[in-house]
């Protein structure tokens, strides 16, 4: 079978004249060949029917047609690994020519691409996420995922948090710091409010929370906004939310915030740091590795200055802090400081710790229950038994004074106190 190039060049050298031999030895096919187009005349050839390559995909295609009608954001290569567990042996492409089918094809935002030495940035946002825990309501439980990417290399990662309040903000960068093995140059962030205390756009800057500057100075990185609307300055964090989403989140079940940050960490370290990254065409977990050394080290000690606040005992003997509830062994009403660093909560009455506590990130506890007070509730009296209980003697009235020392009073007619009244009505003295 010869291409439609081939074909149009013998029959123009037919048309000039040329003789089968000729036209062999200008274009290096066989005479016979030759012969056989000439005599088609007019009629090009035709290209061979492809052999069907999605014969192999024929038994999961109705699994996909229902897995991606309920989930239409996964993407091609989470489906992969599903029909592949199922026993599929075929190939990515006749998959992604099928999906195409059954799903439009998404259409990408532009971004702003831009790469950064090693160790220089790191980029960090929150997004939302709607889980199904079993003791969920109605269209889930609201949950953030906190995620934190290194610019060269895209070591990604990540926790799922129950809020996006200042304590997490903290306590997910010291996470992060730890499972990096040091600390980038520079963090890039949008405006949230944990990070940015208020604009100054007369002066052309920004200022920062005093928590956040804290922590960078502890730990030796620059904090930057990013511009308002400018969601394309950290698109190194912004496009992972939404791998994260359709190649980890969708399609799962969770039993609570703990099983869904270990199937997380698992996925993580499994697919998402284990891949060949589409933009850099390097694993990022090799890539990581000789980013690493360009990290700053990471400080010794905690960070110094922990956050404080002072709170009343309720009157079930409980400190409440954040919407969760935590009992204390003192009486109801004490006033108390409480101080947060890290993942600690420490309880204080004075110079001493009364209790210490692990943050939780469990969502907020019920109201406690007074039975399961820490502070002992004051013993009830006993029920009476019927009996007369004796009270203590009252003391006597004192004895009247002696008739002696009482002075006696003379009987008077009351035309006497006529006549005073008379007197005192006209100014006069009785």
């Amino acid at each position: 079978m010869i291409g439609k190039g081939d074909w149009v060049m013998i029959i123009d050298l037919h048309r000039q004249g040329l003789t089968v031999t000729e036209i062999s030895r200008r274009t290096g096919l066989d005479r016979k060949t030759i012969r056989r187009w000439i005599g088609r005349g007019m009629d090009p050839p035709a290209p061979a029917p492809h052999k069907d390559r999605g014969v192999q995909l024929d038994p999961y295609k109705a699994w996909l047609t229902a897995r991606t009608a309920q989930f239409p954001e996964l993407n091609g290569t989470r489906l992969l690994r599903e029909i592949r567990e199922m026993g599929y042996a075929g190939g990515y492409t006749q998959l992604t020519d099928f999906l195409r089918t059954v799903r439009p094809k998404a259409e990408s935002a532009p971004a702003i691409r831009f790469e950064t030495p090693p160790g220089k940035q790191a980029q960090v946002d929150f997004a939302e996420f709607r889980a199904a825990f079993p003791d969920s309501p109605p269209g889930g439980t609201k949950v953030q995922l906190f995620s934190m990417v290194l610019g060269c290399s895209r070591m990604l990662w990540g926790r799922f948090v129950p809020r996006q309040d200042m304590d997490t903000v903290i306590r997910c960068h010291e996470e992060a710091f730890l499972a990096f093995g040091g600390v980038p140059g520079q963090i890039v962030y949008d405006r949230m409010k944990t990070v940015v205390a208020k604009d100054e756009p007369q002066a052309g800057g920004v200022a920062y929370s005093a928590r956040i500057l804290s922590l960078s100075r502890h730990y030796g990185f620059a904090p930057w906004a990013c511009r308002a609307y400018r969601a394309q300055t950290k698109g190194k964090v912004e496009r992972p939310f939404r791998y994260i989403r359709e190649d980890f989140f969708l399609g799962r079940t969770f039993s609570g915030m703990e099983d869904l940050n270990a199937q997380f960490d698992a996925w993580l370290g499994g697919v998402a740091n284990a891949r060949v990254h589409a933009t850099t065409g390097r694993v990022v977990a090799g890539h990581f590795a000789e980013e690493r050394p360009f990290l700053l080290p990471l400080p010794h000690g905690p960070l110094p200055d922990a956050q404080r606040m002072w709170r009343k005992v309720s009157k079930d003997g409980f400190v409440s802090v954040g919407g969760l509830f935590y009992p204390v062994a003192l009486p109801p009403g004490r006033k108390v400081d409480v101080e947060i660093s890290g993942d600690r909560l420490a309880v204080l009455d004075g110079a001493g710790t009364v209790a210490a506590f692990a943050v939780s990130e469990g969502r907020p506890a019920p109201a406690p229950d007074p039975k399961a007070a820490a502070w002992p509730k004051p013993a009830k009296e006993p029920a009476s038994s019927g009996k007369t209980i004796p009270m203590p003697a009252r003391p006597e009235p004192p004895d009247p004074p002696p008739a002696a020392q009482v002075a006696e009073v003379a009987p008077r007619s009351l035309a006497v106190y006529d006549l005073v009244a008379l007197r005192l009505s006209k100014g006069g003295r009785p």
